[in-house]
């Protein structure tokens, strides 16, 4: 089913995972996908690698997820590292494998890479490459969208309008980029329904691990971290489990606001870590039906 005809049914709980450097890995990866399964996600993801390594075992992993476990999901695809051949490839095999979803992004370059150079005979822009899967398939296509701004923009008006374009290239839905707090959320939502962005915005949240952690996320997103969750954190800057505990406290408290004033979905980021996500859903128990 189409991500956005299940966002129109109902609202959504997903997932996203990543894959494993090697292919050992996958097993693992596979068991932290099932140990989620009874809180029945709407979807799940899994993302590519940095430049996009790491492409095979996601391919995988989003199909086994579709046959193995009868899960719906969402197929990353980026612009990194793809010519427009090796992209068709992806999408007809995923297409074979009856995979409906795709989340078309440019992707981030390779780690020894400062800057995103676009692939000789590939796509320079997310926009680009939604616009070309819309034209000659059909999946239901999301997009990222950034609610304080992509690191790279030029200035939010800016970000906002490329957002824009792509969901007139063909996005259904976006899915954000995490964030802390929530008038952050709630302030992009209103600018982009000004500007006709009318498709659900899902709020993607990742909960926090440790404060190294989640200080070196938010200085990579661009995410500002609010004076409050910032004490906690100097507060367990030396004890992972007791900003693990925090983390769940203080994302119970995001996404039930969050739910409260109506948004689409919660798209968690998990870090293939369920212990977190499990317990802050355990604690807020949602009601998932539309009104």
């Amino acid at each position: 089913m189409k991500i956005q005809d299940i966002l129109s049914e109902t609202r959504t709980i997903s997932f996203e995972f990543f894959p494993p450097r090697e292919a050992s890995g996958i097993p693992a990866v596979l068991g932290k996908i099932e140990s989620l399964k009874s809180y029945s996600p709407s979807f799940i993801s899994v993302t590519y690698g940095a430049g996009g390594s790491t492409r095979q075992f996601t391919e995988e992993l989003t199909i086994k997820s579709k046959t193995d476990y009868d899960m719906e999901v969402m197929a990353h695809l980026t612009c990194v590292g793809h010519t427009v051949k090796e992209l068709d490839e992806v999408l007809e095999r995923l297409e074979s494998s009856s995979i409906e979803n795709v989340i078309a992004l440019r992707g981030d370059p390779p780690r020894d890479q400062p800057n995103f150079l676009a692939t000789e005979g590939g796509f320079e822009h997310a926009s680009d490459l939604i616009k070309y899967i819309s034209e000659h398939y059909s999946f239901g296509i999301g997009a990222a969208c950034y609610p304080e701004g992509h690191p790279e923009a030029v200035s939010l008006d800016y970000d906002l309008r490329y957002a824009k374009l792509k969901v007139d290239n063909g996005a259904k839905f976006l899915v954000t980029q995490l964030f802390y707090d929530n008038d952050d959320f709630f302030r992009f939502v209103d600018r982009a329904r000004d500007i006709g962005i009318e498709v659900p915005i899902v709020p993607g949240v990742l909960p926090v691990l440790s404060s190294k952690q989640i200080r070196r996320f938010a200085r990579l997103c661009g995410a500002r971290i609010p004076a409050d969750l910032e004490a906690q954190l100097v507060k367990y800057e030396n004890d992972d489990e007791g900003a693990r505990a925090m983390g769940v406290e203080y994302a119970t408290y995001q996404v039930q606001a969050l739910w409260d004033a109506g948004v689409s979905g919660i798209h968690f980021y998990v870090l293939n870590r369920s212990y977190s996500v499990s317990n802050i859903l355990d604690n807020l128990q949602l009601d998932r039906h539309t009104s």
